[in-house]
């Protein structure tokens, strides 16, 4: 099999192809995920592995199991730190996820087979961009919507408390968890992910109750990404 890409877009709106040699994932980063899913909250980061094959751009709704969507703001790290952002579906067979968990077995063959990591494009940050806020739209109805503040871990002690076993290269991605929302994905169905920055957490909080729409407050997307479900 050949090695996956993802695409960074440079501020000049040129494309380049980097290679991850891994995909870091933090699991149960939302306190209101756990709680959906029945999980008890962990003393400590829960960090697995994909590996760079499970990079597809293809949203598929079954592989041996009905497939599961978890929507999540990554990062990709260059020069020793994040260096750009973007979005990604994190694909979970979660059937059989559940059966390792009870056996308290890793998840890898539940969440590291290939076809499970999607990405956007991936953007440079300047600054010191804070508040991300992310959603996930099916069929043009917002079925996840998370915020940074939202987040256990912050980047920077994920960045930190990655590196302290292991190596984080050039071009590797860190995948920040899902928020509460997470479900199984239909055939022929339309999924779209979409970032802003410097988002303030009661924009958020208004979003949430349904009274506006994210563009309406904060205008487009700095990052759109969509998939239509086979």
């Amino acid at each position: 099999m050949s090695v996956k890409d993802v695409v960074l877009k440079q501020a000049n709106g040129e494309l380049t192809l980097v290679t991850p040699s891994k995909i870091v994932c933090i699991g149960r980063n939302y306190v209101d995920h756990i709680h959906e899913l029945g999980n008890d909250i962990p003393d400590d980061m829960v960090v697995f592995l994909k590996p760079n094959s499970a990079i597809t751009d293809t949203l598929r709704s079954e592989l041996d199991e009905t497939l599961h969507y978890e929507a999540e703001l990554c990062f990709m790290v260059k020069d020793g730190q994040f260096s750009a952002v973007g979005v990604g579906l994190d694909m979970t067979k979660r059937e059989l996820q559940g059966k390792l968990k009870k056996q308290g077995l890793p998840w890898e063959r539940s969440k590291a087979f290939d076809g499970s990591a999607l990405f956007s494009e991936f953007v440079p940050m300047t600054g010191d961009p804070q508040d991300w806020c992310f959603q996930l739209s099916i069929d043009s109805v917002l079925t996840q919507l998370g915020h940074q503040q939202l987040m256990t871990y912050q980047p920077k002690a994920m960045f930190a408390a990655i590196s302290e076993f292991m190596s984080l290269n050039d071009g590797d991605i860190v995948m920040t968890g899902t928020p509460k929302g997470v479900g199984a994905v239909c055939t022929n169905t339309s999924f779209e992910i979409s970032l802003w920055s410097n988002v303030p957490f009661e924009v958020f909080e208004t979003v949430l109750s349904g009274e506006k729409s994210m563009t309406e407050l904060c205008g487009q997307a700095m990052l759109t990404k969509q998939w239509q479900s086979d």
